[in-house]
């Protein structure tokens, strides 16, 4: 029987059950993260459980649980799943609307990598309906308010595309529904900065230390449609899908319409950064 860890123990994933009048359930108040897990080691932790904190933090979400408490708890989860290389999601609610002890849920399932298809010929994306606010306090954490970003991936998925790209209300580019967004243009790698804002990426993360390791040009600034249609290569991250090199967008074909030699470069830097953190597979 598959397990969940939730709150402090191990339960049969058909017996976990939170309250109905959990503050996450009735109105979103709640932060997550979803990593990936390589030879039983979680890639990149600590970035996920500092952006976590953070979040919960800003957003005045109670937590009472250390970073010591949710390692072991992703350790012993793991262990009972018999899994080394896996998706695992873990969610922290603000709890019960009348009590002062926060919701953890950690789920963790075998991982289903993205088609090696979408890697040799890039994928589809649309532009987003719906528009960021830069002034919504949500935006730039992962919070469980997430429908209207599941929303748009859905359209996405509607017109055969992989991923949505969102605009800020003032048309910035931002990043998509669940990914982060860097276009290249001879040879210099740019991306939104975070204060868009968007979503301090764990992927987006990498790639930048990665770049600036490599001596590759990186520029942090506003970016426009104009930016994003005459891009020479466009990709996504997250850290499911580590480097998604982008082919399409809408009816645009993106530079040659084949991955380009950057992205091909960022990809194989970033599986070996996997390899130096995670162990040989």
């Amino acid at each position: 029987m598959e397990k969940v860890f939730l709150n402090d123990k191990l339960v049969d994933i058909d017996k976990a059950a939170i309250s109905v009048s959990d503050a996450g359930f009735l109105y979103g108040a709640g932060v997550f993260e979803t990593m990936r897990t390589y030879n039983g080691v979680v890639f990149c932790l600590k970035d996920h459980l500092d952006r976590l904190f953070f979040s919960a933090c800003c957003l005045s979400i109670n937590n009472t649980y250390s970073r010591k408490h949710i390692t072991d708890g992703i350790c012993r989860l793991l262990e009972a799943n018999e899994l080394t290389d896996a998706r695992l999601r873990l969610t922290l609610t603000s709890g019960p609307m009348a009590g002062r002890q926060p919701t953890l849920v950690i789920t963790a399932t075998k991982l289903q990598p993205y088609p090696q298809q979408y890697y040799k010929k890039g994928v589809l994306v649309i532009l987003c309906p719906f528009k960021q606010n830069p002034a919504d306090p949500i935006y730039g954490n992962k919070t469980t308010s997430y429908f209207s970003r599941m929303f748009a991936l859905n359209l996405a998925h509607k017109k055969n595309a992989a991923e949505a790209v969102w605009f800020t209300v003032d048309n910035r580019l931002a990043e998509g529904c669940i990914s982060n967004i860097f276009l290249v243009k001879d040879s210099v790698l740019c991306t939104p900065p975070v204060e868009t804002p968007v979503l301090a990426g764990v992927a987006r993360k990498t790639v930048c230390q990665i770049a600036l390791k490599n001596s590759i040009d990186l520029v942090e600034k506003n970016l426009y449609i104009d930016d994003l249609l005459s891009a020479d290569e466009v990709f996504l991250t997250n850290v499911i899908m580590k480097i998604m090199p982008v082919s399409g967008i809408e009816k645009h074909t993106v530079g040659s319409g084949k991955v380009g030699p950057l992205t091909v470069k960022l990809l194989k830097y970033f599986d070996e950064f996997i390899k130096d953190q995670c162990g040989q597979k």
